[in-house]
């Protein structure tokens, strides 16, 4: 695992395509922008499907732009 420190407003880039960016700091909590290509999806860990169950598709909702 990567770990990387960033202050309000700089980014990480992964690849060509992919920036991360760090728009709120407040009260221990963290807000990040991604800017991505539309077919990659973007998921927070707590609504990806469990293992060795059916994989479903995701709402629409969780899938973040």
């Amino acid at each position: 695992m990567l770990v990387l420190s960033r202050k309000l407003g700089e980014k990480i880039f992964i690849g060509d395509n992919i920036c991360i960016t760090v728009v709120d700091i407040d009260r221990g909590k963290i807000r990040l922008g991604i800017e991505a290509p539309r077919d990659i999806a973007i998921y927070r860990q707590e609504l990806l499907p469990l293992k060795g169950t059916e994989a479903i598709a995701p709402p629409p909702s969780a899938v973040t732009r």
